[in-house]
């Protein structure tokens, strides 16, 4: 984790950063937000696993794909905001992100993963896009507070 710095609970990720690595930040308990440049274009596999005090975080439009795992168990991540042109999003990427509440799918994914929101406990309200093909098994398994699916018209 050398190229990247932790400063009061803020993750800061350098300015020409354009893939933030796998594991990058993983089991990083003091870890509340992150900052992420517009420069950065992938989220690596873990890059955010386990952070338990990761409550929010804005993906900038710049990022395509965001690796599988990266968010699991970060129990306490209430709010994440995705980019709009994220085509990819991997596997059990919101695994066990139990303080969620509510997303917005990107307008430009077409698959959600396997597991994608497995074991989301709080998640109330998922907004699927209207170019939306496939959804895998489990995607939602353990949504137990889930209480709308909004489908494109």
């Amino acid at each position: 984790m050398a190229k990247y710095k932790i400063k009061d609970g803020v993750g800061i990720i350098p300015a020409g950063t354009k893939r933030i690595e796998s594991y990058a930040f993983t089991e990083c308990e003091e870890l509340t937000s992150v900052i992420i440049p517009e420069s950065v274009k992938e989220i690596g596999n873990c890059a955010f696993y386990e952070c338990t005090s990761l409550e929010a975080v804005v993906i900038p439009n710049s990022v395509k794909k965001i690796g599988a795992w990266a968010f699991q168990d970060c129990e306490s991540l209430k709010t994440i905001i995705l980019p709009s042109g994220c085509s990819e999003i991997g596997k059990r990427c919101f695994y066990g992100c139990s303080s969620l509440s509510k997303i917005t799918l990107p307008s430009s994914l077409t698959l959600i993963e396997e597991e994608l929101f497995l074991d989301c406990s709080s998640l109330q309200e998922v907004e699927l896009p209207a170019g939306l093909k496939i959804i895998m098994n489990g995607a939602f398994q353990g949504c137990e507070s889930l209480t709308g699916i909004s489908l494109p018209l």
